[in-house]
C-alpha cells in the first residue's frame, strides 16, 4: 500500500494555471499533488556570445526553492553566495530537457530563459519544474508567432517528465516525499510526446535492480506522461 493510497500507476493530481505572471511572456504555476512550482519564461533578443551570427536561438533554465518550501526552513542560497550543487544539476537537467523539443534554429538568434521556482516540495520538482517549464515555454513561443516574429514554430514536441521508483518491493508512479525518502530505486524520466526519450535519470537507493524492474519503471513513465501531454495541452489551448 502506498502512503498516499494510489495505485501503482496512478499519478498525483495535476493542474496547471497560466498567466499567473504579469511581465513575463510565458507563465504558470503547476500543481503537482503537493509540489507546487511557479514556471515563467523570459525573452530575450539575443543569444550568448557563443550561438552570435550562428542563427540559431537558445533555451536555458534556473531553479530554485523557496525558504519554506519544505517542513523546516532552508537558507536562501542567496546567502550563502553561490548555487548548491544540487540546484545547479537540476537547472541544467531542466534547459538540456526543454531544449531537446526545440528546433533552435527556427527560434532564431534569441534565448528564452525558463525560471522554475518551487513554492511547496512534495517530492518530484525537477519533473514538474520541466512539465510546468514546457508550459510556460509554449506560451512565450505562441506570443512570438502571434506578433508575427517567428515564421515556424520552434517547438517540435512536447517535453514532460515524471518521477517512477521501487517502493515496498513494487514499482509505482509519481512518487510523493514519503515514497522517495524511503524508496528502493528511483528514476526521472523525460520524456517526448511520441514515445522518445529525452533523458533518464535512474539510481538503487536501497539494492541495484534487474533489467526487467529498470523497463516496467519506464512504461510507467510513459504511461503518465501519456496524462501529463493531454494537461499540457489543455492548459495552453486555454
Amino acid at each position: 500500500m502506498r502512503p498516499s493510497g494510489r495505485n501503482v500507476d496512478e499519478l498525483r493530481p495535476i493542474s496547471i494555471e497560466t498567466g499567473v505572471t504579469k511581465h513575463a511572456e510565458g507563465s504558470c504555476l503547476i500543481k503537482v499533488g503537493d509540489t507546487h512550482v511557479l514556471c515563467t519564461a523570459s525573452l530575450e533578443e539575443r543569444v550568448p556570445p557563443w550561438l552570435r551570427n550562428t542563427g540559431m536561438g537558445w533555451v536555458t533554465a534556473e531553479y530554485g526553492m523557496l525558504p519554506r518550501s519544505t517542513s523546516s526552513r532552508m537558507r536562501r542560497e542567496a546567502t550563502a553566495g553561490k548555487q548548491g550543487g544540487r540546484t545547479v544539476e537540476i537547472q541544467r537537467l531542466i534547459g538540456r530537457s526543454l531544449r531537446a523539443g526545440v528546433d533552435r534554429q527556427a527560434l532564431g538568434e534569441r534565448q528564452i530563459t525558463v525560471d522554475c521556482d518551487v513554492i511547496q516540495a512534495d517530492g518530484g520538482t525537477r519533473c514538474a519544474s520541466i512539465t510546468g517549464g514546457w508550459v510556460a515555454l509554449r506560451l512565450a513561443v505562441q506570443k512570438l508567432m502571434k506578433a508575427g516574429d517567428i515564421v515556424s514554430d520552434p517547438l517540435i514536441d512536447p517535453v514532460a517528465a515524471v518521477s517512477c521508483g521501487i517502493y515496498a518491493g513494487q514499482p509505482v508512479l509519481d512518487l510523493d516525499y514519503p515514497e522517495d525518502s524511503n524508496a528502493d530505486a528511483d528514476a526521472n524520466f523525460v520524456l517526448i510526446e511520441g514515445g522518445k526519450i529525452a533523458e533518464a535519470q535512474a539510481t538503487a537507493e536501497g539494492a541495484p535492480y534487474d533489467e526487467e524492474a529498470f523497463l516496467r519503471l519506464l512504461r510507467l513513465a510513459q504511461m503518465g506522461c501519456a496524462q501529463i501531454f493531454k494537461a499540457q495541452d489543455e492548459a495552453t489551448r486555454k
